[in-house]
Parts: C-alpha cells; sequence; structure tokens
C-alpha cells in the first residue's frame, strides 16, 4: 500500500506482499510526477527515510521552477519524437548542406519509421535499446546502426537538456559498435600511374588528396589563395557535390578553416597548372566545360576512366587518396593528433578506428618485432 505525502510531493511503497512491510528486507519504490507532468517511478531505497528524501528533493527542484520554464518543459515533453526531431535540425546552422541532408537521411531511413510518434517525455533507456534491437532484427549494417543511434542521441540529450526527458534515456545502454573495415590504401605507384592518364584537373584533386589531405568537396573548391605559404594550404571552403555551390567546410561553423602541410611536390604542382591552364577570375582551378564547380558524377566519371587506362582493378575510390595521406604521415612518425587535425576530424576517436593500424607502435609492428626477439 502506498503512502501518499502531501499534494504534488508522490508517494512511496513495497512492491512485495509482506504482511509487515515496515519490516520486510524488500526495497522501498517511489512514485512522482516530474516536472514535463509525467509519472515515474523509481525502486532501490532501502528505507522510509531514503524513499522520503528522494521525493522531498524532486519535490523542491519543481516548486523550484519558475512556471513558464515548467510549461516550456512540459511542451516538450509531449511533442512528437518527429515533430521535436525536425525542429531540432532546423536549429543545427552549422551543420553544411550535405550534413543536413545525411542526417535527414539517417532519420527517415532508420529512426522515424520506428520512433516517429513517440512522445518525447517517453523516452526511456529501454525505449532506446528496444530501437537497437530493433535495427539488429532487420538486419541493418553496423555502420547505419551507429548512424542511426548516434543522431538519436543527439535529437534525445537535446531535448533533455532542454528538460523534455526528466532521466537520462541513455543510462546503461550499450550501443552499436562499428569498427571500420580494413581500408584500401594505394601504393605511390598507383597514385603516379592515375596522374600520368588523368586529366589536368583529376591531377590537382589527386595532389590535394593524397598530399593535403583535403576532402573531395574540398579538393573542388580548390582556390590559388589557399597557398598561405610555400609549405601551408589553407582550406576554408568546399564545393557542395549535388549542388556544386561553395559551402562551409564540415565540422567547422561560417569562417571557420583548417591548414593543412603542403609538400613541395604539391606546390609545384599547382603552380605549374596556374602557369599552363590559369584559374577562373576568382582564383578557382577547377571548373567544368559549362563553367561550373566540380559536382560528385564529374570525379566519379574522370576517376572511373584514370582508373580504366591505368589499369587499376583493385577496389579503390578517390577518398582512398584520403587514406594515402594518413598513411604517409604516420608511416613518418607524425603524432596520430595531428593528422586529425589536418584531415577535418570532429572526433580523434575515429582517426584511431581507422589508422591505428598503421602508427608506429601498432599491434602488428609490436607482433613483428617481438618475433624477431624470439
Amino acid at each position: 500500500m502506498a503512502t501518499q505525502l502531501i499534494r504534488g510531493m508522490g508517494s512511496f511503497f513495497k512492491n512485495c506482499a509482506c504482511s509487515r512491510q515496515n519490516r520486510c528486507p524488500h526495497p522501498y519504490a517511489i512514485r512522482y510526477r516530474d516536472a514535463t507532468g509525467r509519472q515515474c517511478e523509481e525502486t532501490g531505497y532501502a528505507t522510509q527515510q531514503s524513499a522520503t528524501e528522494r521525493l522531498t528533493k524532486v519535490y523542491t527542484e519543481k516548486s523550484n521552477t519558475p512556471r513558464q520554464q515548467a510549461d516550456l518543459k512540459r511542451e516538450i515533453g509531449k511533442q512528437r519524437f518527429g515533430e521535436y526531431a525536425s525542429a531540432w535540425l532546423a536549429r543545427q546552422r552549422h551543420y553544411a548542406i550535405g550534413s543536413v541532408r545525411s542526417v535527414n537521411q539517417v532519420l527517415n531511413s532508420q529512426v522515424l519509421p520506428i520512433l516517429e510518434s513517440r512522445r518525447m517525455n517517453t523516452f526511456t533507456s529501454t525505449v532506446v535499446e528496444d530501437f537497437i534491437m530493433s535495427m539488429e532484427e532487420r538486419s541493418v549494417g553496423l555502420a547505419a546502426q551507429q548512424n542511426a543511434f548516434d543522431t538519436l542521441k543527439k535529437v534525445l540529450l537535446d531535448a533533455r537538456r532542454r528538460g523534455g526527458i526528466a532521466e537520462d534515456p541513455f543510462d546503461g545502454v550499450i550501443p552499436p559498435e562499428y569498427i571500420p573495415r580494413r581500408i584500401t590504401i594505394p601504393t605511390l605507384e598507383e597514385v603516379h600511374h592515375l596522374k600520368e592518364v588523368g586529366s589536368k584537373e583529376l591531377r590537382v584533386i589527386i595532389d590535394l588528396m593524397s598530399g593535403c589531405g583535403h576532402r573531395n568537396g574540398e579538393a573542388y573548391a580548390a582556390n590559388r589563395d589557399g597557398m598561405v605559404a610555400d609549405n601551408v594550404y589553407r582550406i576554408t571552403e568546399q564545393i557542395e557535390g549535388r549542388t556544386r555551390q561553395p559551402a562551409r567546410l564540415k565540422h567547422r561553423k561560417p569562417g571557420e578553416f583548417r591548414e593543412t602541410p603542403m609538400a613541395e611536390t604539391v606546390r609545384e604542382s599547382l603552380l605549374r597548372y596556374e602557369k599552363d591552364h590559369g584559374v577562373d577570375p576568382n582564383g578557382y582551378y577547377l571548373h567544368t566545360q559549362r563553367s561550373t564547380h566540380w559536382g560528385h558524377t564529374t570525379l566519379e566519371y574522370q576517376w572511373n576512366v584514370a582508373k580504366q587506362r591505368a589499369g587499376i582493378t583493385r577496389r579503390l575510390t578517390p577518398y582512398s587518396l584520403r587514406h594515402f595521406f594518413a598513411s604517409n604521415c604516420l608511416s613518418k612518425g607524425i603524432p596520430i593528433t595531428d593528422v586529425a587535425e589536418w584531415m577535418g576530424h570532429k572526433n580523434i576517436n575515429m582517426t584511431f578506428k581507422i589508422y591505428r593500424h598503421l602508427m608506429p607502435a601498432s599491434i602488428g609492428r609490436a607482433a613483428k618485432a617481438l618475433n624477431e626477439g624470439l
């Protein structure tokens, strides 16, 4: 039987059938309504005093919450996930166009079909775990599972920060872990051969991606003004691959940039291209026959033609050139923290997962050294 306290404070009780509950060893549970108006239950309190202390703390926090703030929390808590996620994405002004499109794709393909109609204040760790299990049952790939989980986490933690979710819905949840597959790194001979048979514009792409660590879209935006020093290239923008329009860098706010080391061979290649073919009035190196910026379809066509001419059958993509850059850096003993910064990774953990085996102190190298000692 529940013991009711003052109005609005909640109650404590035991879930056992013992006749003398005040002396039995079973824990107390409490029931109350949080600031969003949602009824909550907690258990595991050894004594009445610890249960009432918890209820008192919750009641005090709720009483000290301004009415307007409490109403906002309740309003957020009652929203459906689909509605809240749409509003959340619109607030992410730091997202580049491509990032917005990617998040929308993840939401529409994995998250919304399962969670769109659920109210925000009903999300618990059990709901999140059930969502992960649903992806496993549908045989969703681990990479897609991790993307969906990361997107869901950003939305729900934003709602919790704003008071729409009372408890951490990720407490105790084991996230799906995607371990990137072994990457394919071009050999130096393959890089040189692709440059020899590729177009003059593709050579610029190859030089910047393999020599400075550019992403595809950043290489499309190759500009004379990027060479801020003889050995430094400043990446200030990218060309969005579908719209073919300039956009801010991934994981950067408008106006932010990053700088990468520029090898002498890359600098000479860019200067030679400018001397032989010139740049447009805005300093851009690359443009199509229609005087538009390069896009994904342009690169895909040119890359496949060059691979065919070079007789390369291995599974190499333009992004493999970024792997070449990372491999070149790490094999020369450059710290992985610097490599992560130059490549524009938001989190060094991703850099570590992908390129760990390339580091001088990797497990493979250690095993070889130990074998020599045996």
